[in-house]
């Protein structure tokens, strides 16, 4: 809290004074008066509050580009909400206009609040302090006393006495006699400056991370390679000045996934055994739940996992096809999966589609349906409808690869010929000798890859920023003065001080400081800031 201005107290902060609304006025006016609504202090700490509640829907709700299956749970468990919420952007919010306006008006915000208290500091960092008010007693702390003495002297030793504890010092002869004015804590507005040139070197790292980085995902089945193109991904999702062509090269095999269990079968940790080449020949790794694959930039993590049954197709001709598709959690529990297999057997009148679940861990509930009781591989089964004609496929519209065009079945172009349940090596006969075995269960991976250049920056940035904001809370600024007088009685000294902030503190520094300039005993000065 800034103190009131006195007219004759240079000594004293200026408080700004509050910039009225003009009335009739003309554009180039209200523009300004806008303009330094825009960038005065309290817009960017408004914005800045805004840009961090804008954020907690990106962490609360899944996002598109991260993880399109869990938007697809979401729409599932919330049908209602859902669509109201993608219009609104929550499902992709850091790339929502919305929020880029957020961000740039604080960018903005910030150049025009910063910028002009820079070129003050720096003009006042050669100025010397304010000379000393004719009236001391009206600062925030004052003390006086009688003194043998001389004035000169009186004044040259609190001089030595000031320097010697850091304070920038001046002594002055004006109409009323010898003044010394000193100043200190000059480095709180330089860390003030420093916080807030950092949050703005943030958000331009972010800017540039944003428009020269990507985020993609791919859910990839054991034995399966997968390279970073922007084709082999689920989900692509990149900045402004990323090109496809300029993407580094990184091709990564899943060979193992396993997950550890706490005793109530929740998911510890994942341990991913994978093999990448970056074009110099396979080599392995490990990646595990806090510890991605970093290669060339890019940040390769594991944020989910599945089972996908796998299946022989024996087809009426002879010919045999291992096939495999993976399979959703709709249990997040027991992890009881849902999931589609489509088949192009040649004739697209006559091709094959599966649509089931999946129990890791099965059990007969009755009526022949199956339920899952464990999230573990130890019971495997899978329930299976059977379908056989046109698919859609061939249309050129796009499909989801986890579930069947209802409309199509809707249509009786795609027909149901069978339902049945299938342990591992079981297998199902199709009225045409279609003959379907399933015969064991794979695990999937779903895999995020991430690359942003201003990650550095970023880390670098917050560094700087935290650095700067406990040098701003931590040091006051402050003024002193001091006058000598003559009252005929003898001669009197004059002591007073003014603190920014914390004046508690500064009481008991001034009492250290109006003691030794007094001539009494002062105690141990409490403060050592500059």
């Amino acid at each position: 809290m800034t103190e009131p201005a006195v007219k004759d107290d240079e000594i004293l902060w200026e408080e700004d004074k509050p910039v009225r609304r003009p009335i009739g006025a003309s554009v180039k006016e209200m523009a300004r008066y806008w303009w330094r609504q825009l960038t005065s202090m309290r817009t960017a700490l408004i914005l800045l509050f805004l840009l961090a509640l804008a954020s907690v829907p990106g962490s609360l709700l899944p996002q598109r580009n991260l993880s399109p299956s869990k938007v697809r749970e979401y729409y599932a468990d919330y049908p209602r909400l859902a669509p109201w919420l993608e219009r609104l952007g929550f499902f992709n919010v850091f790339s929502s206009p919305w929020y880029a306006a957020i961000y740039l008006l604080l960018f903005v915000s910030l150049i025009g609040c910063v910028l002009p208290r820079l070129t003050v500091y720096l003009k006042s960092l050669g100025a010397e302090p304010p000379k000393a008010p004719r009236r001391l007693s009206r600062l925030g702390e004052h003390a006086e006393g009688a003194d043998e003495r001389s004035t000169d002297e009186v004044l040259a030793d609190a001089e030595a006495l000031l320097r010697g504890r850091r304070w920038r010092v001046v002594r002055r002869s004006d109409a009323t006699g010898e003044t010394l004015s000193a100043e200190k804590g000059y480095l709180q507005e330089a860390g003030n400056l420093v916080f807030h040139l950092s949050l703005l070197a943030l958000l331009v790292a972010l800017a540039v991370g944003k428009l020269n980085g990507y985020e993609a995902s791919r859910i990839a089945i054991e034995g399966e390679e997968f390279c970073n193109t922007q084709m082999s991904y689920d989900s692509f999702g990149s900045g402004a000045l990323v090109s496809g062509e300029d993407l580094a090269y990184v091709c990564v095999e899943l060979k193992d996934f396993e997950v550890v269990y706490e005793p109530d079968l929740t998911p510890a940790a994942f341990v991913t055994e994978i093999d990448y080449d970056t074009g110099s020949g396979q080599q392995p790794a490990v990646i595990e739940s806090n510890d991605p694959l970093r290669v060339d930039g890019v940040r390769v993590y594991v944020t989910g996992h599945g089972y996908a049954p796998v299946f022989t197709i024996t087809l009426p001709d002879g010919t045999v096809r291992e096939e495999q598709a993976p399979f959703l959690p709709t249990d997040q529990v027991n992890f009881g999966s849902e999931g589609a297999l489509k088949l192009d057997t040649g004739d697209p009148e006559n091709s094959l589609a599966l649509q089931g679940f999946l129990a890791p861990t099965s059990q007969d509930s009755g009526d022949g349906v199956i339920v899952s009781t464990d999230p573990r591989l130890l019971n495997p089964a899978v329930a299976l409808f059977v379908y056989q004609g046109y698919t859609g496929l061939d249309t050129g519209r796009p499909q989801s690869v986890y579930t069947l065009d209802q409309e199509v079945i809707d249509s009786g172009l795609l027909k149901r010929v069978d339902e049945v349940n299938l342990l591992p090596g079981e297998s199902v006969t199709l009225p045409d000798g279609t003959n379907i075995r399933f015969d064991r269960v794979a695990q999937w991976a779903a895999f995020q890859v991430s690359y942003d250049p201003g990650q550095i920056w970023v880390l670098g940035s917050a560094v700087v920023l935290l650095a700067s904001l406990m040098v701003t809370l931590l040091t006051r600024r402050r003024r002193l003065g001091v006058r000598g007088s003559d009252d005929g009685d003898g001669r009197r000294v004059e002591v007073g001080g003014l603190a920014h902030s914390g004046h508690q503190a500064f009481r008991d520094e001034f009492t250290a400081l109006s003691a030794g300039i007094l001539g009494s005993t002062p105690p141990e000065d409490p403060t050592d800031d500059e």
